[in-house]
């Protein structure tokens, strides 16, 4: 990008004007390069038409990506009233777009905010760290299915995303592998430098881009994660042992699923897991 986003003021002006210090407590690392917040906001897409949901804006550099390269308009969720004043600021330069709820994204709901004329949903944020992966889990065991977004793009700590994109067999094959590769297909987009954050993270960043799948494997979210977190909580022992934990005879379970009571978690698929979260399910076990 060759010419400024905006006509509005540099964000580390932004920053020193309302005093947005980031804070560890509300896991904040801003990103100040709008050159970069441009960047993540093409990958999520054309946004004409779109209306975005916004996790911790903080000053708004991912906002004024998200306005400037025409999205509809931009609901952003921020709990820190400090950040509050710099983001109305942005709402006056695009009246009527930009719509800031102070409040927890993690007891947001969307829903209701939401109006029949407001087009493709689309979640697209600089997640803070310490509630990606709640976030995400809510977003991925949304009912009724498919969701009320149509893409996530969302950033993580490198090591998030590679599980959320993992396959059986490997290392980071885990439990965000199984619910994002049931309801959705996950990629990593690209990564970020932890000098490209203020202050820098200890690790590298990944943006991951979620399209939800039209039709999943039939089987209910709850008895899901109740098996993926009995299998992966003890990953290394066999499936007949690690499944004991969910308060019945496993073997029956594993039986039914068509699974192999020696294998472990990670060598199971994503079909073999929806495979035991419904015979979980008709064993009548409480999920």
């Amino acid at each position: 990008m060759t010419g400024p986003l905006d006509d509005l003021p540099p964000l580390r002006e932004v920053i020193r004007r309302h005093g947005l210090a980031a804070k560890k407590s509300l896991g904040q690392n801003f990103l100040l390069d709008l050159n970069l917040t441009a960047r993540i906001a093409r990958a999520a897409g054309p946004l004409d038409g779109v209306t975005v949901i916004e996790i911790g804006p903080g000053p708004g550099g991912l906002t004024r990506a998200l306005l400037a390269l025409g999205a509809r308009k931009v609901l952003a969720i921020e709990r820190d009233d400090r950040a509050i004043a710099a983001l109305e600021e942005i709402a006056q330069r695009y009246p009527g777009r930009l719509v800031v709820v102070a409040g927890d994204a993690l007891e947001f709901d969307p829903k209701p905010h939401l109006a029949e004329g407001d087009g493709p949903v689309r979640v697209v944020a600089n997640l803070p760290y310490n509630i990606s992966t709640a976030l995400l889990v809510t977003w991925l065991t949304a009912e009724p299915w498919p969701p009320w977004y149509d893409r996530l793009v969302l950033m993580f700590q490198r090591e998030v995303a590679e599980r959320i994109v993992a396959a059986p067999g490997s290392k980071s094959y885990g439990r965000l592998s199984v619910l994002a590769g049931w309801r959705t297909q996950a990629k990593i987009l690209f990564d970020i430098n932890p000098s490209a954050f203020v202050p820098p993270p200890k690790v590298t960043s990944s943006l991951v881009e979620f399209v939800p799948r039209s039709v999943p494997l039939p089987c209910e979210s709850r008895p899901l994660e109740r098996v993926t977190q009995a299998a992966f909580g003890q990953r290394r022992k066999m499936l007949r042992q690690s499944l004991k934990s969910l308060g019945t005879d496993p073997l029956p379970l594993l039986d039914a699923a068509g699974l192999d009571p020696t294998d472990r978690a990670e060598d199971i698929s994503v079909a073999g897991f929806v495979a035991l979260a419904r015979a979980f399910q008709a064993a009548k076990m409480p999920v």
